[in-house]
Formats: structure tokens, C-alpha cells, sequence
């Protein structure tokens, strides 16, 4: 029988709630305990079994000449994906043509424009590179 796994994101939601309520109750668990059950409760073996299907059932879809939007260093933009490949551990490669130039510089003193830009995200739609604040350089969402 197909299980019909939610997407990560509402797995992990689902696991904070549980623990609230279980400390609520007096008895507290761990984040882990908290996934492994949610994972066994629809229907799988432990916590990986269900993360990969949850990605495998509800992975992101990149397509070249999808419209996105998002922030680019805290900029926002609109745009296009001109390039994607999946690539491993779950990050796509992906080539995005703005609509119109993204200014990367803060300062009031100078500018400098991007048109395009390459970047590797997660299943998220972020980058693991962050700017000095903690940001993600991208984060990405589609149109």
C-alpha cells in the first residue's frame, strides 16, 4: 500500500507539536523521539524511511523557464530559471535570469548590478551560503 507522506516540513511540524504536548502532559521527549514517531505513525520504519519518501513524493520542480521569484542578498527580484539539474543530497544547480538587474551592494555610495545568477539550493529553495547576518544568498520560491 502507497503511503501518502506529507512533505518534510509538515513531518517536522508535526513533531514540535507532539513534543509541546507531550511536555505539556509531563512527560518530555526528544526532537529525535518526536520524529521517529511521527514517522511510524504514517506508516514507516523510522525517521529516514520517511524523510526520503517525503522527499521522493514531494520533491521541489525546477524547470528551465519556470517564473520564480525571491530574495537575492536581501534583495528581491522576480525572474526565470534559465538552467536546472538536480543535483545530490537533495540541491539543485540551478541558472536564473532576473527581470530585471538585482543591485548586490549595499552601499549608497556605489552599485553593482546582477542580471544572472548560478546557485546551488536545498529542498527548501535556499543556499547553504549565507551572507554575514545569517541570511541565505537566495532563497527562492516559485512564481
Amino acid at each position: 500500500m502507497k503511503q501518502n507522506t506529507p512533505a518534510i516540513a509538515s513531518l517536522k511540524q508535526q513533531a514540535r507539536r507532539l513534543r509541546t504536548a507531550m511536555h505539556e502532559a509531563g512527560t518530555p521527549i526528544s526532537q529525535s523521539a518526536a520524529l521517529e514517531a511521527i514517522a511510524r505513525q504514517h506508516g514507516h520504519r523510522d525517521w529516514n524511511t520517511a524523510s526520503a519518501a517525503a522527499r521522493w513524493e514531494n520533491p521541489p520542480r525546477w524547470q528551465v523557464g519556470q517564473a520564480v521569484r525571491g530574495r537575492y542578498l536581501n534583495q528581491p527580484f522576480t525572474g526565470r530559471i534559465k538552467s536546472a539539474s538536480e543535483g545530490t543530497g537533495g540541491f539543485w544547480r540551478l541558472t536564473l535570469q532576473f527581470d530585471a538587474p538585482v543591485d548586490v551592494v549595499t552601499s549608497r555610495h556605489f552599485s553593482n548590478f546582477r542580471s544572472q545568477v548560478r546557485c546551488a539550493i536545498n529542498s527548501q529553495g535556499v543556499t547553504a551560503e549565507k551572507t554575514s547576518d545569517g541570511t541565505p544568498h537566495l532563497a527562492l520560491f516559485a512564481a
